[in-house]
């Protein structure tokens, strides 16, 4: 047996409110006190670059998981550093998979620091790669030890990557789940308080803050981390 239960709200229904960046800037000026038809071309300029400024310094907060994408590098024998995309932060989890019959089989690997990779003495010696050194230049490369050595076919990795550049033009969003858009749009209209209206830039910091520090809670994986003693050489 059956039943039927119909909500006696009258919702809309749908999940795609996403104001586009113009939007979100005509509303942070409001913030600062602004209105609409003071509005100049100065205005939106510093609009656009305080954005970008502010996804910036995001990228470099911690790690944004809407930012998280995995990569693959095809390996090749006795080959140890590849190129790694332009856009990429940081490095998280790294591993080869080996390619058996129709099966893949991977392998985790672990990061290391410069200085540990300066100190390995071979570093041409082949082999199953078991460590990767992310090397964060203006072209960032990694660089895998041991060297494969042919029987490994892909390097895989989970990465921050950039937040996509933001534009006034055409309507376009910023890339920014909907849990981030109030300290988005609170932390802009700091940055623009700090140009346009100093007199309000304190209380926007604390909103800015406040929003920021609610939004990040949901910003975190939720599987759990078990930690378990060994005890076993204390009892025989």
């Amino acid at each position: 047996m059956s039943s039927s239960f119909q909500s006696p709200l009258n919702t809309s229904g749908t999940y795609s409110f996403a104001p586009s960046m113009g939007e979100a800037v005509l509303y942070a000026y409001g913030l600062c006190g602004i209105r609409r038809t003071a509005l100049t071309q100065s205005h939106f300029e510093d609009a656009r670059i305080a954005t970008n400024m502010l996804m910036a310094r995001w990228s470099a907060d911690g790690v944004n998981l809407w930012q998280v994408d995995l990569q693959c590098i095809s390996l090749v024998q006795g080959t140890a550093t590849y190129a790694v995309p332009y856009n990429t932060i940081v490095m998280l989890d790294g591993y080869y998979t080996i390619n058996s019959g129709n099966q893949e089989i991977d392998r985790i690997m672990t990061p290391i620091s410069r200085t540990e990779y300066a100190n390995y003495s071979n570093k041409s010696q082949q082999g199953a790669p078991t460590v990767f050194w992310f090397d964060r230049l203006l072209s960032p490369t990694v660089t895998l030890w041991p060297t494969p050595n042919g029987q490994q076919a892909q390097f895989k990795y989970y990465r921050l990557r950039q937040t996509q550049d933001s534009n006034l033009q055409g309507g376009q969003n910023v890339e920014v789940p909907v849990y981030f858009l109030e300290p988005y749009v609170f932390g802009l209209a700091t940055r623009l308080a700090g140009v346009w209206a100093p007199d309000r830039a304190p209380s926007l910091k604390v909103m800015a803050d406040e929003a920021w520090d609610v939004a990040t809670k949901q910003n975190r994986e939720s599987g759990n981390v078990y930690i378990t003693p060994m005890i076993s050489g204390y009892y025989r």
